[in-house]
């Protein structure tokens, strides 16, 4: 009722609504930092826990128009051998009668064809790079939305964005929401802290779930004087409340098959490759060598060498059964020996697990759960927003009605 008063019950048709929010992004991350301003002057930001938290969303682009760049050339070249092909038999059949209906077909299909070759060759000039990930890797890109990323979900694959939020544990405000072009949460936490660093204190706790946990993620955390509670993945197999978790979940169906599971074949072990002293080689249990691909290598917190056989050895060998997992799609087999731990130095990870598993580390996930998850059921389940509509991170960035909701029913409602 109090915002049916303030806009006087106007009710705008939807096309000028969606006009508005299409084309008001710089005026929406100001609307939303002058709100999150008054939240904080009606003290509705405790300080005491930013809880962190995603999720992947689809968004306005095509899942169908995602690749590399060798994937679109491919697909251009294809496209305009095919429009030649077609120009070719026009050629051809110029002499003879063809059929008016089939002619005027195959030449909508030509035109089809050299417009999304010149599409996919005005992109390829655009784009003259593909997109880089964290670690370097190729990230596909997608011509009608450069800036989404291809994404598996618990719903299946989508092109959209990964919407991470902070919010207050005192009354659940989200102090900051981005949408990133990624998949990947672990890249994700330190842009969100960073940009949280107004509104926290000293004292203020960062808490996530193990989808942002990582030892770079840790140690800047810890370089940066936060304190934070961010689970490994292993967490709730160390916990005691956990320990019959079994129990509660589906049991088989009681007919199913109970005949013992065959065994599964064993495969021969770093201990059967003789190791050379002075570490060039190893050899395998057929007598042929392994040449080393890695000798200083870190494997688990341990120094490794490592070493890979030559495929003209392992692909006709008649061990490759007692040797390879999977014989069928492993060309050549890798051994890896462990040469010690590098450094006494505990890890940022190593020195997590103990805060995690104590009493209040415990309080602190469950305290995350139950501040950031509702927020994201208030945006999804009441909100309605299962898409972004828009392209472009400018135009997915910043939500503001779960704050002007929050505002409304405990700062000047109160």
């Amino acid at each position: 009722m109090l915002f049916i008063a303030i806009s006087g019950d106007s009710q705008p048709h939807f096309t000028t609504l969606a006009a508005f929010i299409a084309n008001a992004g710089e005026l929406i991350a100001k609307l939303f930092a002058q709100v999150l301003l008054i939240c904080d002057r009606q003290g509705l930001i405790g300080k005491e826990m930013f809880a962190i938290d995603g999720v992947k969303l689809p968004s306005n682009a095509s899942k169908e128009k995602s690749g590399t760049r060798a994937d679109f050339l491919r697909q251009a070249e294809r496209m305009e051998k095919a429009a030649a092909k077609i120009i070719d038999t026009h050629q051809q059949a110029d002499a003879s009668k063809t059929d008016a209906a089939a002619a005027q077909r195959e030449a909508k299909q030509l035109k089809r064809l050299q417009r999304e070759a010149k599409q996919l060759r005005d992109w390829l000039s655009d784009n003259p790079k593909d997109r880089q990930g964290a670690k370097g890797s190729i990230r596909l890109s997608n011509r009608t939305d450069n800036e989404s990323a291809k994404m598996v979900t618990s719903k299946g694959v989508v092109q959209g964005y990964t919407g991470v939020a902070a919010v207050d544990c005192h009354y659940p405000i989200i102090v900051e929401a981005q949408a990133h072009g990624t998949g990947s949460e672990q890249e994700l936490l330190m842009p969100v802290v960073n940009a949280t660093a107004p509104l926290r204190t000293p004292e203020t706790v960062i808490a996530a779930d193990n989808g942002y946990h990582s030892e770079a993620n840790l140690k800047a955390l810890a370089e940066a004087g936060i304190d934070a509670y961010i689970p490994d993945k292993d967490y709730r197999q160390r916990d005691e409340r956990y320990v019959d978790q079994n129990v509660h979940q589906q049991k088989p169906d009681p007919l199913w098959n109970k005949c013992p599971k065959p065994s599964k074949a064993k495969t021969y072990k770093p201990a059967d490759f003789p190791l050379a002293a002075d570490l060039s080689h190893c050899l395998c249990p057929a007598g042929k060598r392994l040449y080393r691909t890695g000798k200083n290598c870190t494997l688990n917190g341990y120094a490794s060498v490592r070493f890979q056989g030559a495929l003209r050895d392992c692909e006709p060998c008649t061990q490759r059964p007692q040797c390879l997992k999977d014989p069928a799609k492993t060309r050549a087999r890798q051994v890896t020996f462990l040469q010690g731990k590098r450094d006494d130095t505990p890890s940022h990870t190593d020195l997590m697990k103990p805060k995690i598993d104590s009493d209040l580390g415990k309080r602190m996930i469950t305290q995350r759960f139950a501040t950031v998850e509702p927020v994201f059921g208030n945006l999804r389940g009441n909100k309605r927003l299962h898409r972004f509509t828009l392209r472009s991170k400018a135009k997915v960035d910043g939500h503001l009605m779960h704050n002007l909701e929050k505002l409304a029913h405990h700062g000047y409602a109160a």
